[in-house]
This record gives structure tokens, C-alpha cells and sequence, in this order.
């Protein structure tokens, strides 16, 4: 019998973008390493090579095993590297041992589509739910969108939630009623068979002591088993709850992703750079709350850092003074990821350049409206 080939003489690269919440590429191999990775390439660097193992006979061959490791559900899993298997030889077969029903051609369709969550306030604070997409203009790197494709009104998205609580020292006075001031908002937000969460603690590095989980019993459990202690590298901790968890995330449709940062927004071992955890939050399509653990009513320099990580990606940053006001914050972030817009749009003079691109969405037609949303997204690169 001949060997069957399938040969694929058409082959293009399917370039469908999807961007937004739920439909964009994310190009993961196009981005930096996480700051994990970095520190220890540089370990292997710094290590000496070990002696090379006296030769040895080659041993026969053994059968390779399909089956996978097992892991746990809802438990971080262990870095495993996959070893590739050998390519098979290719067999010997002309264009006469090919039937035309063996040609697969492979259809090439861009998508270039946007889609945003915004929530929107007015002078008082106060959600605003009743608004239309006449109320809205959108600008997409300064010109106008082309096209409007879909608008709704939207209370019940999917969840997936990244909580991010500073194990420092400089934290300990309030840790456990933060602690439990969390635990409370996971059980209140996330929705069994709907929602997800996982739970990151981080002082020098991070630590997921639950993964992504709909199960509120173990991210309680994940919360308690926080433990303070160390220097604070919260920009590392930022970058691989986006890159390492939020962004390898699958989802099926429209989704708001969210990270709850709670700490006092000092940061003295880190890696990476505040913009450079930003920019992996907007790749990622997060939109980070932060809640301050600074216990003094000064405007610090970790609370200005905060302002700027929650601005930039279309969240709110919290300031509680007392004890209850930390209560009071996971409760209006929970309020407001039950009080959005989602909106789909075409931009203007497009084009798939890598090159991050600016969103600004106008409320018009009532005075004294606030819209908050991510500020940009960066466009698939063609190459």
C-alpha cells in the first residue's frame, strides 16, 4: 500500500484578528519573557556547565507513552518541557500518487475588529446604565471609527478576576483584614461554572497559592495561606499575573478581565518597569483596580503609582484610610463589573502593524458624564 500524503499547495497564514475581550490573538510568542525567566536564564548563566558523562552504549529504543501527566484540578501546575519527538521521514511520493480531494487550501480572512468594555459615571459617582450607542462617539488613534458593529448594555459578563495581595513587610499592620475583606468579595463576584479567579501573594517574587478556579471555598483557602515577609517586586508580580496567567487564559466570547492590586504601591526589587507591567496589562486586556494599603492620608509616591497603573488601563484606584473603607472598595469594584458597556467598532485607516493604537470614548448628548475604559491596544503585526 502507498503512504498517504496530504500536500498543501496552497498554504497562507491565517490572519484572523480578533481584538478585544475574548477574540484577540495575543502573539504570546512575540512577547518578553516573563521576569520569572529572566532570573533564571541569568542563574544558568552564572552556574558552570557540569562534566560531560562518560559515553555510554545507546539503550534500545522504548515505545513512547501517549499518556500525559496528571494534574490536579485548579492546582498550579508544574513547568513541564516537552521533548519533541522525532521527525518522521518523509516517504518518497510523486504529484501521480496525489487525488485532487488530497489538496487542502487553507482561506485567509482578516477581521479587523474592536471590541471594549467601558463603564461610565456621572458627576456623582454614580453608574450610569441606561445610556444608548447614539450617546457615544469612538476614536480610534485620533479618527473616528468607521463603523459602529455592536453595542449592549452589559451586567453579567464572564469574570476572569487576578487577585494580587502585597505579602511584604511593609503590610503586615492590616494583612488579615485585608485578607478577609478579600475573601468576602471572592465569594460575593465570582459565579460557580461562570466566573474565575486565582490568587497571586508577592513579596520579592510571586507566589499563585490557588490557580484559576470558579470554586470559592479553595480561593479562600488561597487567600489564608498568604504569608507576609520579604522585600516587594509588585511591577514583576503585575507582569506575570498578565503574561503567565490572565493572557494564556482561554475564552469563548466577550469577557472582562480584571486584577485587584492590593498593596501600598512601593516597589523596591522588581525586574520590570511599572510601564513595562502596564504595557503587558493593555496587551493582555486588563483593566487593573487598585486598592492602597498606605495607612497615612499623604499623597505618597506609591499612591501616585497607583493612580497611574489603574488610569492607564481604565480602573480605579481606592484610598481606604480605615479598616471598613477596604471592605467598601472591593464592594464598588464589585458593583462595577456588574455595570458595564460593551461596544464593537471598525477603525479608521487600519493596518496590521504591531503599533499600538489609542482608544477614547466620548459620551455626548448628556453633560457631566465620565466614561472609563483601557486607553489602547496594540494592533497584530502581519510579519
Amino acid at each position: 500500500m502507498k503512504p498517504f500524503m496530504v500536500l498543501r499547495r496552497t498554504s497562507l497564514l491565517l490572519a484572523g484578528m480578533f481584538l478585544g475581550l475574548g477574540l484577540t490573538s495575543s502573539g504570546q510568542d512575540n512577547l518578553p519573557s516573563a521576569p520569572s525567566a529572566t532570573i533564571q536564564q541569568q542563574k544558568k548563566a552564572e552556574t558552570p556547565p557540569p562534566p560531560a558523562p562518560k559515553a555510554a552504549p545507546a539503550p534500545q529504543a522504548a515505545q513512547p507513552s501517549g499518556d500525559a501527566p496528571a494534574v490536579a484540578k485548579d492546582q498550579p501546575a508544574a513547568t513541564v518541557t516537552p521533548q519533541p519527538a522525532p521527525a518522521p521521514k518523509a516517504p518518497n511520493v510523486s504529484d501521480q500518487d496525489i487525488s485532487p480531494d488530497d489538496i487542502t487550501t487553507t482561506i485567509t480572512r482578516t477581521v479587523n475588529e474592536v471590541n471594549v468594555v467601558f463603564t461610565v459615571m456621572d458627576k456623582r459617582g454614580h453608574y450610569v446604565k441606561d445610556l444608548t450607542q447614539q450617546d457615544f462617539q469612538v476614536i480610534d488613534d485620533n479618527r473616528p471609527a468607521d463603523q459602529i458593529r455592536s453595542f449592549h448594555r452589559e451586567a453579567d459578563l464572564p469574570l476572569q478576576v487576578g487577585l494580587l495581595v502585597d505579602a511584604s513587610n511593609s503590610v503586615r499592620d492590616r494583612f488579615k483584614f485585608e485578607q478577609e475583606s478579600a475573601i468576602e468579595f471572592l465569594n460575593q463576584t465570582i459565579r460557580p461554572k461562570y466566573d474565575k479567579a486565582f490568587v497571586v501573594g508577592f513579596d520579592v517574587t510571586p507566589e499563585v497559592t490557588q490557580d484559576f478556579t470558579d470554586n470559592t471555598e479553595r480561593l479562600s483557602r488561597g487567600v489564608r495561606n498568604l504569608r507576609p515577609g520579604g522585600g516587594t517586586a509588585m511591577y514583576d508580580a503585575l507582569y506575570f499575573a498578565c503574561r503567565d496567567k490572565l493572557l494564556k487564559e482561554a475564552r469563548t466570547g466577550p469577557t472582562r478581565r480584571a486584577i485587584i492590586l492590593l498593596t501600598d504601591g512601593d516597589d523596591n526589587q522588581s525586574h520590570v518597569t511599572r510601564e513595562e507591567a502596564i504595557d503587558m496589562a493593555q496587551r493582555a486586556e486588563v483593566i487593573v483596580y487598585t486598592i492602597s494599603t498606605n495607612v497615612t492620608r499623604s499623597n505618597s509616591k506609591g499612591d501616585k503609582i497607583l493612580e497611574r497603573i489603574a488610569d492607564a488601563t481604565g480602573g480605579r484606584a481606592f484610598f481606604p484610610f480605615q479598616l471598613n473603607d477596604v471592605a467598601n472598595a472591593f464592594m464598588e469594584i464589585q458593583d462595577e463589573l456588574r455595570s458595564q458597556y460593551a461596544i464593537s467598532y471598525k477603525p479608521a485607516d487600519f493596518r496590521a502593524d504591531g503599533r499600538y493604537r489609542t482608544i477614547e470614548i466620548l459620551a455626548q448628548n448628556r453633560k457631566g458624564l465620565k466614561v472609563r475604559s483601557r486607553r489602547g491596544y496594540y494592533a497584530p503585526n502581519s510579519q
